[in-house]
């Protein structure tokens, strides 16, 4: 399992665009029938995805862990964006459609992907932080999910935010997690943007159309860098950096965060006029 280590905003600011793939991008986690996951120190998160194609495959337990399994001391949240699939978790078998959200409590020990259908394939997107209790495994449907409308069309943002692990949803000790939707037209993400201190956060792209772009701004406000993704491409976002995309179509994304506590609105806002 690949490590990314902690950047210091100061030495960001010198980082040429090679680096800063280097440093930040997981553009390697979604390959057929294969889990990839990526060990990052902002706040131990794990970033990783798991795509089942025509078998059925079981998380490992990775060597960096140093644990008996990958959940002894750890909760986990999965996103499927692809075809129908299923999880199974310690021989219970859940049925995972597309943008429906399963979450995992500590001290699962065996937790399987697999797709329904061959030829429409799931492609789960995983995330995992450290967690000091147990708590459920829950499904959640992404009709379940609670929505918040955000943005206009005349600022091209206009959303749907969709909220599955959360204070007032799914219960997980440090974990956060949803995804975002552009409605048709609209192609930036977060705007006005934000940082918080007390979190870091992870953003996966998917739903960019063939031949599409997504521009991902980071730094601090009054010196922003930009990495450019493809579907299926993951960032991950220091608490120092703001997180904001544009695309070349419209697209969806899956955020997720770690830290301090699990308060979505935990958010400092920074004006669009100081952006630099």
């Amino acid at each position: 399992m690949r490590s990314i280590y902690a950047v210091h905003p100061e030495d960001f600011k010198s980082y040429p665009t090679a680096k800063m793939r280097e440093r930040f991008l997981l553009d390697d986690i979604v390959k057929p029938n294969q889990i990839n996951c990526v060990y990052t120190h902002y706040d131990r998160m794990i970033v990783g995805g798991a795509s089942p194609v025509d078998q059925k495959l079981e998380l490992p337990n990775y060597p960096n862990l140093k644990a008996d399994y990958f959940l002894q001391r750890r909760e986990m949240g999965i996103i499927n964006v692809g075809g129908d699939g299923e999880v199974t978790v310690d021989g219970t078998t859940h049925q995972v459609n597309k943008l429906d959200c399963l979450y995992i409590g500590k001290d699962a020990k065996s937790v399987q992907f697999a797709s329904i259908d061959k030829n429409k394939s799931a492609v789960f997107y995983i995330l995992s932080c450290p967690a000091h209790a147990n708590y459920p495994t829950i499904l959640m449907s992404h009709a379940e999910a609670v929505k918040v409308e955000a943005g206009h069309s005349s600022t091209a943002n206009k959303r749907t935010i969709n909220k599955y692990i959360h204070a007032d949803g799914i219960q997980s000790c440090q974990l956060v997690m949803g995804l975002t939707m552009l409605a048709e037209g609209s192609v930036w993400n977060t705007m006005p943007p934000h940082v918080h201190d007390r979190r870091m956060e992870a953003y996966f792209y998917f739903d960019i159309p063939d031949g599409q772009r997504v521009f991902h701004y980071m730094g601090e406000s009054d010196e922003t860098l930009h990495i450019i993704l493809k579907n299926y491409d993951a960032v991950v976002s220091p608490p120092w950096s703001i997180h904001s995309g544009s695309g070349t179509a419209s697209y969806s994304f899956i955020w997720g965060m770690a830290g301090e506590n699990l308060d979505y609105t935990d958010m400092d806002l920074i004006n669009i006029t100081d952006l630099k």
